[in-house]
């Protein structure tokens, strides 16, 4: 979510649009559009002098992006699902490496990670420690919506937290309200803290320092840093909110006396250090017919049938040969290779490099069947067991966004404009005191014809917020 604002005159472009409005007597239209105008320059005018990310912008939406009061019920709820689900993750890797559970299933999650990686993760001083920051993608669909991936260290907390304060002055319905996000966050670090942030997450470096600058002006008593990963020294009792991928520890030249401060519990971290929780195959594990019992058992049914319900089905292309009766489930196919002659409509499939890896962050590692040409979809799977070792791939059931408008500032007409687009929602839930509370939520609307939601040029990135009704849908398509 790398993006900046624009920001522009619009005095003449507001002139011409009341002007056209005034045209057709539409009395209803012209107040529309000053709402709309004034609400656009309070946002304008709250932007932070020094940005919120780097060298990209997103559209901009006089309002937020509506939900109705039952689908916040539920949001409000699936933070509390999550962290069960991932607890229950942290103690089936744990089992499986004990030999309580199948050996598999650690030797998966531990695929292509270095030695010295595994062997830090299982140490028994962070063995409960969990993500206290837990952020869904969630893809809405005709028939509700899907988790498309859990981020363990996601970005956007800033952005979020400055658009729910922003909002906030001329909408009293957001999620969270003004202060939401920034309490959930100081919940992370409570009493000051380092946040962490290599090169590689540079690009979301403004957003966190303006959260460390609303964070010290309320609370002047404790002090939150935003530091450099490459030459972080860390300091006893010092709490550090890590902003890196595990992928990218061999850049991190001095990373070795952080984990060690950590190991002998001088300092803490969050995220913790845990690449195997960072894994997407957890739903493909989630899905496998030997852990259901597993599962039923750790979520209680009610928790396991609701996640049934949102994560879509996934398999992990392990090309090991199946016996000669057996089957994939689902594909009805014997072999991955079989997969790869799909016809194209049998092709709604997606292709993620599950983890650990510079192509599992973000879109970069995603390939959707059905837009591929079938010798690049062949060549993918090829490529996705033959490396399967050091880089595992899940397969995916692909499931298109419904299609909504919402009303976006055209700056090169001047005018309110209505984008038909798909729904990336993407719901802030923060562990505080073992409660899971719900923060924030940013909606990233994409145009219609964009098969993977995220935020980009031609997106609206707005707060969400409750009310009476849900935002337009339009029919299916």
């Amino acid at each position: 979510m790398p993006y900046n604002i624009r920001v522009l005159d619009i005095g003449s472009t507001r002139r011409r649009s009341l002007a056209k409005a005034a045209c057709t007597l539409d009395v209803t239209k012209i107040d529309m559009i000053a709402v709309a105008e004034s609400r656009l320059d309070a946002i304008r005018n709250a932007f932070p002098k020094k940005g919120l990310f780097a060298e990209k912008d997103w559209l901009l939406s006089p309002h937020a992006f509506p939900i109705e009061k039952k689908f916040g019920a539920d949001l409000e709820q699936l933070g509390h699902r999550l962290f069960v689900f991932q607890r229950a993750c942290n103690q089936l890797y744990q089992l499986s490496v004990k030999g309580r559970q199948p050996e598999w299933i650690a030797r998966y999650l531990d695929a292509g990670k270095p030695k010295e990686l595994i062997e830090f993760s299982r140490r028994k001083e962070i063995r409960d420690d969990l993500p206290r920051v837990i952020r869904p993608d969630l893809i809405l669909t005709e028939n509700g919506y899907v988790i498309a991936e859990v981020d363990s260290v996601p970005g956007g907390i800033g952005l979020t937290t400055w658009l729910n304060q922003t909002y906030s002055a001329f909408d009293n319905g957001i999620i969270g309200g003004p202060d939401g996000m920034l309490d959930g966050f100081r919940s992370v670090l409570p009493e000051g803290g380092d946040i962490v942030i290599s090169q590689e997450a540079a690009t979301y470096r403004p957003e966190m320092e303006w959260i460390a600058a609303r964070l010290k002006d309320r609370h002047r008593e404790f002090d939150w840093r935003v530091v450099p990963a490459e030459n972080y020294e860390p300091q006893n009792g010092r709490a550090v909110y890590r902003f890196f991928e595990l992928f990218d520890l061999p850049n991190i030249p001095k990373i070795e006396n952080t984990l060690r401060a950590n190991a002998e519990g001088r300092i803490t971290i969050t995220p913790p250090i845990k690449p195997y929780l960072e894994e997407k195959m957890w739903f493909a594990l989630f899905w496998m017919q030997p852990l259901r019992e597993f599962w039923r058992r750790e979520l209680g049914d009610k928790y396991f049938i609701k996640l049934q319900e949102v994560i879509p089905y996934s398999w992990l292309l392990d090309p090991t040969p199946l016996p000669q009766h057996a089957v994939i489930p689902r594909l009805e196919i014997h072999d991955w290779r079989e997969a790869a002659k799909f016809s194209q409509k049998d092709r709604d499939l997606l292709l993620k490099v599950s983890g650990f890896s510079p192509l599992g962050w973000g879109s970069r590692g995603i390939a959707l069947g059905a837009d591929l040409p079938h010798a690049d979809w062949e060549r993918r799977i090829d490529n996705a067991l033959s490396s399967f070792e050091s880089s595992p791939t899940i397969m995916q059931r692909f499931h298109k966004g419904r299609l909504f408008e919402h009303h976006y500032w055209d700056t090169d007409s001047g005018e309110l404009k209505t984008m038909k687009g798909r729904v990336r929602l993407c719901p802030y839930y923060f562990v505080e005191q073992d409660r899971v509370k719900l923060r924030g939520a940013l909606a990233t609307i994409a145009p219609a014809d964009k098969k993977f939601l995220h935020g980009m040029r031609d997106a609206i990135l707005v707060p969400s917020r409750i009310g009476a009704t849900a935002a337009r849908v339009i029919a299916a398509a």
